[in-house]
């Protein structure tokens, strides 16, 4: 191992302590609320050229459960009906929410605090009725709009899409860790991962809607990306970071050239020309977080890494059948796409049948549910540390849903405890649920998420457990952004799914950590809690006021 490589290891193992809250004390946070200088939760780049996308907001669409299934959607053209919807089922407003005076918009992906730290940009050729050129545009949901940053010449855009299959274009996702750490410090950096995840669910379950697939491109460097999107020079707290870059393709199975990179020919030309626009200022003044920009630069996808090769890519695993096909509830996706909502409390009474809870567990288990993990190109990194509470049919209790073949090897033997590692009843074929400790687990499970309520109030809540030190040491640092991908997808769906069923759920970013692995007897960081969930029967808060999504005036004075 080099020299650098051990460095960036380090960083990110310090990082990783340092922002773990505890029973004694906390991450490092502000301490308190700056409203004066409350990040905008919208980037403009102003005087670019804009171009709006129709909202369409009568279209049905597919059922829900039929984007599970390959071929059961047909491929739609790609087209400016196409790409607007894309954009309007994954990053747009979903509602406004008003209290008194104070006025705030909802999207399709959720975010930590309603933040929104995470910007989209759109690469393609000419689209019908957009544009007839290629280039490179960003995605401004304020106003469900398309803001220039490059054109690409013919031979560029040509250059540019050498290896990708006929109809495809280029999605990059990019973080403003300001937005977060204006609240949460530094444990700001872990959010804005699990929050592109929630990105990168909502892009591949809109693809889906559509007929289509989408696929994190493997192995592309960050630098190529900053360049690619027109980010490379912008400076200070309320900078972008590059994150991904996503390959959409007009038919339901994931394909592209493993080998595909970022033209170097391209980049370069685009270096000699400045993008269109410059980014709006989104606070006053800031504060900065040294340790965020350190994890962030230990972190850097770098050359020659993150292949598909590399990441033993098994994109959504090798099918396993379950006892029988899910049959479909007949939900328009739209609708249950778009009223997807975070539950800010639970009724602490609603319950779910056995039968429901395995059917959520196997759309979050790649092997039975292959389509919304194939964005991911590595084989799943995330378990699942499950408090049952209300599950009817099923003993309340511990349990743990191994999400990939090779994790029960792995955590079994990491797991120090009087645990029994057993079967439930009834439990479907391929779905391997495990009980651990039989008896009432709210109480442990409300004290570990820093004494919410609400991880005890619900039916059940989940702990993402990520094979973490593995992971680093095989594939580099950078995959610690990756971990909390993963953590963030598997939470979209757990957010779709619980709306599909009627009830609500929601993230939960603070938790105590390590409590975590008490529980566990994990005494390494080899298997780490990242991300934490609960599900349940949302109670609504009456005081606020809903408001249609595109139908606003300026928020809070902007």
């Amino acid at each position: 191992m080099s020299a650098n490589i051990a460095s960036q290891l380090a960083t990110v193992r310090a990082y990783h302590e340092r922002s773990k809250h505890h029973f004694n004390r906390y991450a490092r946070s502000p301490g308190g609320l700056d409203w004066v200088n409350q990040p905008d939760p919208f980037r403009r780049f102003l005087g670019a050229p804009q171009v709006s996308l129709d909202r369409d907001e009568n279209w049905t669409g597919p059922t829900y459960d039929a984007l599970f299934e390959d071929d059961k959607v047909p491929s739609s053209p790609v087209d400016r009906a196409s790409v607007s919807r894309l954009f309007f089922d994954s990053l747009a407003i979903s509602a406004w929410k008003q209290a008194g005076q104070s006025r705030w918009s909802l999207r399709v992906n959720p975010s930590s605090g309603d933040l929104h730290p995470t910007e989209c940009y759109l690469v393609s050729g000419p689209v019908s009725g957009l544009f007839d050129g290629a280039g490179v545009h960003h995605y401004s949901p304020y106003d469900h709009s398309l803001e220039l940053r490059f054109w690409l010449g013919e031979e560029e855009w040509g250059h540019l899409r050498a290896g990708l299959p006929e109809g495809a274009f280029l999605l990059g996702l990019t973080s403003i860790h300001w937005r977060e750490s204006w609240k949460y410090g530094e444990r700001a950096f872990r959010y804005c991962q699990h929050d592109v995840g929630h990105a990168l669910g909502a892009i591949s379950i809109a693809a889906a809607a559509l007929g289509w697939s989408a696929g994190i491109v493997p192995a592309v460097p960050d630098v190529r990306l900053a360049r690619l999107l027109g980010i490379d020079e912008q400076r200070g707290e309320e900078a972008e970071h590059p994150d991904c870059l996503v390959a959409v393709i007009p038919k339901a199975i994931f394909e592209v050239n493993e080998e595909w990179r970022p033209s170097l020919k391209v980049l370069i030309e685009l270096a000699e020309r400045a993008p269109a626009g410059r980014p709006n200022r989104l606070s006053k003044s800031n504060r900065p977080w040294p340790i965020i920009e350190e994890v962030t630069a230990a972190t850097l996808i770098e050359e020659g890494q993150g292949g598909a090769e590399q990441l033993e890519a098994e994109p959504g695993g090798t099918r396993r059948s379950s006892e029988e096909p899910v049959p479909d509830r007949r939900i328009p996706a739209r609708r249950l796409i778009r009223q997807r909502r975070s539950a800010v409390s639970m009724d602490g009474s609603t319950e779910m049948d056995r039968e429901a809870f395995f059917h959520m567990l196997a759309r979050v288990t790649p092997a039975l549910t292959p389509g919304p993990f194939r964005i991911l190109p590595w084989r799943p990194r995330v378990a699942l540390v499950i408090f049952v509470h209300r599950v009817r049919g099923l003993e309340p209790g511990l349990y743990v849903l191994l999400r990939d073949q090779l994790h029960r090897e792995s955590l079994e033997p990491s797991v120090e405890g009087a645990f029994v590692w057993q079967r439930p009843p009834e439990c479907p074929p391929g779905l391997e649920l495990c009980l651990l400790q039989q008896g009432d687990a709210r109480e442990a499970a409300q004290i570990i998420s820093c004494g919410q309520e609400i991880a005890s109030d619900g039916v059940f809540s989940v702990g993402m457990l990520a094979e973490m030190s593995p992971a680093l040491e095989n594939f580099g640092a950078w995959f610690y952004r990756a971990l909390f991908w993963e953590t963030g997808l598997i939470g979209q769906m757990l957010y779709l799914e619980a709306e599909a069923a009627g009830i609500r759920g929601t993230g939960i970013g603070c938790f105590f950590d390590d409590a975590v692995h008490q529980l566990l007897g994990l005494t390494d960081q080899r298997w780490q809690s990242l991300y934490h969930f609960t599900v349940g029967g949302g109670v609504e808060d009456l005081r606020l006021t809903s408001l249609p999504a595109y139908h606003h005036g300026e928020v809070n004075g902007r």
